[in-house]
């Protein structure tokens, strides 16, 4: 049986047990499909584990960069309260369009704001608006400026916030120091700059299964 093989009957096992499908999260994954969005989305057991960091957080306030087709978003609001708040900031139109959809389905609605544009234009608007700390934020969009979504993240966060970094490893690109892609350049300047930063502490996992060899970065907001 091949590494990869095994890699995946192993998420089966987790997801059917942990994370197991339901009609929301299944209908946002077959609408994205059949709209032809790339499937880059979060796996469920790692959907699962989002959900869970924001409720060990207590999180009422989340900010996401990168919707896709909204499937880590509903996993992320179902862990806020009735009054709690995700914003989540998609560069394509379309795909906005198809995750707004699917986050409608699933309910929570009211709990989502999506904004469509590129980030670093969105975000300095919703600095603009002087919202509350985020208490968790999410980055997994265009991987070339990681670094300065996290320093946007900063901005918008405070003591005791919880950055996610997603897709860090880059199938192990990222260890390679001459590997000049963006995405593997981004990655590395905002894993540098976790560990660097006076305000953040932080750490990277690796992962393998259904999503291939990649992994997550945490870093923890500090006074």
């Amino acid at each position: 049986m091949s590494e990869s093989k095994v890699w995946d009957d192993v998420d089966s096992y987790f997801i059917s047990h942990l994370a197991p499908d339901d009609d929301a999260l299944a209908a946002a994954r077959g609408e994205s499909d059949a709209a032809g969005l790339p499937p880059v989305n979060v796996a469920a057991n790692q959907g699962k584990l989002l959900q869970l960091l924001a409720q060990i957080q207590g999180a009422r306030t989340i900010l996401e960069i990168g919707t896709l087709g909204g499937y880590s978003t509903i996993w992320l609001a179902r862990a806020l309260p009735s009054d709690g708040r995700l914003v989540t900031l998609e560069y394509s139109a379309r795909h906005a369009e198809v995750a707004t959809r699917n986050i409608a389905r699933a309910g929570l609605d009211a709990l989502v704001d999506v904004r469509v544009g590129p980030a670093l234009e969105s975000l300095p608007k919703l600095a603009d608006e002087n919202p509350p700390p985020f208490d968790l934020v999410f980055i997994d969009a265009d991987k070339g400026n990681n670094p300065h979504y996290l320093e946007w993240a900063l901005r918008l966060t405070s003591t005791g916030s919880l950055i996610v970094v997603d897709n860090v490893v880059r199938g192990g690109r990222v260890a390679d120091a001459g590997d000049t892609g963006d995405d593997v350049r981004g990655t590395r300047a905002a894993i540098e700059l976790i560990g660097s930063h006076p305000r953040l502490s932080g750490t990277a996992v690796q992962t393998v299964g259904t999503k291939g060899y990649d992994g997550f970065a945490l870093a923890r907001v500090l006074a």
